[in-house]
């Protein structure tokens, strides 16, 4: 049940941001179709800890500013190398296992790999992923472990 009020809440408050209008009959409407959504939804098996991991929510708290952190890091390289003379690219494909069993988790890993600057995941499997890296540091900083370490911390709550 916290899972399906959960999911109204999100999907209601999501429709108030890109709507815009705070009429009675148009709050009203929004609230009856995300009420609507969620139980077209629920009736698919789609409202779980999978699909909706609420579970998940505490943990952004510690996850999101470091991504942040590292999404800024590897924007200022990336910059660095592309303004540089000498255009230090060396380009890289690498493979490594994830230490993620959930598909939330291998998600959250193969995304956060491709919303750093310069690194780009093509292939996520359940076994490995294959990355291409833009330059070699950035291939040894996915190969390093550090996302992926934290990634299953965030996954597992550990």
């Amino acid at each position: 049940m916290l899972r399906t009020v959960s999911a109204v809440a999100v999907m209601f408050v999501f429709w108030i941001v890109l709507s815009g209008y705070f009429t009675p009959f148009l709050l009203a409407s929004g609230l009856a179709s995300s009420v609507a959504v969620v139980w077209l939804a629920r009736r698919m098996g789609m409202v779980d800890a999978e699909g909706h991991p609420i579970g998940l929510v505490p943990r952004t708290v510690f996850y999101w500013p470091w991504l942040a952190k590292e999404i800024a890091k590897s924007a200022w390289d990336v910059t660095k190398v592309i303004l540089s003379p000498r255009l230090p690219i060396r380009p890289a494909l690498v493979r490594f296992r994830p230490t993620q069993r959930t598909e939330v988790g291998l998600a959250t890993h193969a995304n956060s790999i491709t919303l750093t600057p310069g690194t780009i995941t093509i292939d996520a499997g359940h076994d490995e992923f294959l990355v291409h890296a833009l330059t070699s540091a950035s291939a040894e900083g996915v190969v390093s472990g550090d996302m992926d370490a934290r990634v299953t911390r965030f996954e597992r709550g550990a």
